[in-house]
C-alpha cells in the first residue's frame, strides 16, 4: 500500500512539472496559454472547489450564504489587492507584479489539498484512492501549467516562475504524506475552498482573460478546452 501511495506522490509531482516546462518550452505562444488557464482555473472554480466547499459546508453546518459571502468578500480583496499593488509599481516604476506570488501560492496551496485528498481517499478504500488520485494526477498538469502562467503573466522572472513551479509540483506528495497525521477541521477547510473559489475566479476573469482580447480568434479555442478539460477531470471524481 505505502509503495502505491509513494509512486502516485511521484506521478503528481511529475505531472505538475510536465505541465509548468511545457510552458517554458513555448514561451512565445503565451497568449494562448493565457486563455487556457484562464478557462481552466475558471473551471476549477466553479466545477471542482465551489462544489466541494458547499459539500464540506453541508456537512460542518456552514451556510450556503456564508460560503458565497467569503467568496464575494475574496474577489473583493484581490481587486484591491491587484488595484493597490498595480498603482504602487507604476509609482515606483517597478516591473514585477505582487499578484504573481500571491496567485502562484494559492495554487500551490490548492496543490497541497489535492494531495491530501489522495491520502484521505485511500483511508476509505484503495479503488477509491486510485481514482481520486487518477484526477489529481491530470488535473495536477493544468495546475503546472497555470502556476508558471500566472507568474509570467505577472511580469516574475523566469527563475522565480520555475521556483514556484517546483513548490507547486511538491506540494501535493506533502499533502498526501501529511493526509495520516495531520487533520485539518472541516470548517476550516470550508472557509479556505470558498476563498479560493472568489480568488480564482478574479485571476482567470480579470488577469487573463484580458491578455486574450487582442489576439487571434483561436483563443476562444483555448478557452473552451481549458474548461472541457477541467469539466472531464472533475468527472472523474
Amino acid at each position: 500500500m505505502n509503495s502505491l501511495i509513494y509512486g502516485l506522490a511521484l506521478a503528481t509531482l511529475l505531472s505538475t512539472l510536465f505541465g509548468g516546462f511545457i510552458i517554458i518550452k513555448f514561451k512565445k505562444h503565451l497568449p494562448y496559454f493565457f486563455a487556457f488557464a484562464a478557462g481552466s482555473i475558471i473551471a476549477v472554480a466553479f466545477l471542482d472547489i465551489l462544489p466541494e466547499s458547499l459539500e464540506l459546508g453541508k456537512d460542518a453546518g456552514v451556510s450556503v450564504r456564508t460560503i458565497m459571502l467569503i467568496i464575494i468578500s475574496s474577489f473583493f480583496i484581490y481587486s484591491l489587492i491587484e488595484r493597490f499593488f498595480a498603482t504602487h509599481h507604476l509609482e515606483e516604476g517597478e516591473h514585477s507584479h505582487i499578484m504573481g506570488p500571491i496567485g502562484a501560492g494559492s495554487l500551490v496551496i490548492h496543490s497541497f489539498l489535492d494531495g491530501a485528498a489522495i491520502g484521505i481517499a485511500f483511508q476509505v478504500s484503495v479503488s477509491v484512492g486510485l481514482i481520486v488520485a487518477l484526477a489529481v494526477i491530470l488535473h495536477d498538469m493544468t495546475d503546472g501549467i497555470n502556476t508558471v502562467v500566472v507568474m509570467l503573466k505577472n511580469k516574475q522572472s523566469l527563475k522565480r516562475a520555475t521556483g514556484f513551479l517546483f513548490m507547486d509540483a511538491i506540494a501535493p506528495v506533502l499533502g498526501i504524506i501529511l493526509a495520516s497525521l495531520i487533520t485539518i477541521p472541516e470548517r476550516f477547510l470550508v472557509y479556505i475552498l470558498a476563498f479560493f473559489v472568489g480568488e480564482f475566479i478574479y485571476i482567470g476573469a480579470s488577469t487573463l482573460l484580458p491578455e486574450t482580447h487582442h489576439h487571434s480568434k483561436k483563443t476562444v479555442i483555448a478557452i473552451a478546452l481549458g474548461m472541457l478539460l477541467i469539466a472531464l477531470l472533475t468527472s472523474l471524481l
